[in-house]
């Protein structure tokens, strides 16, 4: 066997691997990737508005780098992403009881609650393919199956601790600016440029999921499993196309 076709050989089966981790993982690098690209975009629009306000004031503007570091970037981030995480720590823990007749973002009508351990695959009822603390009765086994709204649940409060101290922060810089006394982190988180940054995301965010719910009785996106079979019954819940 030539070298060629002994790299031919090795090359087609790299190829196919890569081609499969991508169809694969597809749907998690579309928006991990825009994502990024979102974020650099905010990145570089807010610095330019933020190097205009300074201007305006009678200031030096800043560099890339000093803002994308600084508490004005971060607030504007973080508070983004404190009311997406509120988002999904809701919507994960309500939908075990909260029902919506018509809508594949509900769970059958029969089916509110935490469900048995033979319809969750716990316990004794845990298969070979199961994750192993599926199989566990004790704590490991309460924490695992709970360990999505646990997790969204940290992440929305972490991001909302690091939007309060930021927000602190980016306040108390406009406030020297202006050469007035800055405040504490205390009576900031009192305070209503706190809960204006704050609500203006958690409204938004519950609109969008009581949208989904609502009008997914209704209208169909073929193929997606967010919506029903298109020929499925506007009274048909918890079904998935």
């Amino acid at each position: 066997m030539s070298p060629g076709t002994e790299t031919g050989g090795n090359t087609a089966p790299a190829e196919h691997r890569v081609r499969r981790f991508l169809r694969h993982n597809s749907l998690g690098l579309f928006f991990m990737t825009t994502f990024v690209l979102a974020l650099v975009g905010q990145a570089v629009a807010g610095h330019a508005e933020f190097n205009n306000q300074l201007v305006s004031d009678g200031m030096a503007p800043v560099d890339f780098g000093a803002y994308v570091t600084s508490s004005d970037f971060a607030v504007d981030v973080t508070e983004n992403w404190q009311s997406e995480y509120l988002q999904f720590f809701l919507y994960i823990f309500a939908t075990v009881w909260l029902l919506q007749r018509g809508s594949p973002e509900s769970k059958e009508l029969d089916k509110a609650g935490t469900e048995s351990d033979k319809d969750q695959s716990v316990g004794e009822h845990a298969a070979e393919e199961s994750p192993r603390w599926a199989a566990h009765k004790d704590w490991r086994g309460v924490v695992f199956s709970r360990s999505l709204g646990l997790v969204m649940g940290a992440i929305f409060l972490l991001s909302w601790l690091a939007q309060s101290v930021t927000g602190v922060a980016a306040y108390n810089e406009e406030q020297l600016r202006r050469l007035e006394a800055p405040t504490t982190w205390a009576h900031y988180l009192s305070s209503a440029d706190f809960w204006s940054r704050t609500l203006q995301n958690w409204q938004s965010e519950l609109l969008a999921v009581a949208s989904m719910a609502i009008l997914a009785i209704y209208l169909r996106q073929r193929g997606s499993p967010e919506s029903k079979p298109v020929g499925a019954s506007h009274d048909a819940t918890g079904v998935e196309g």
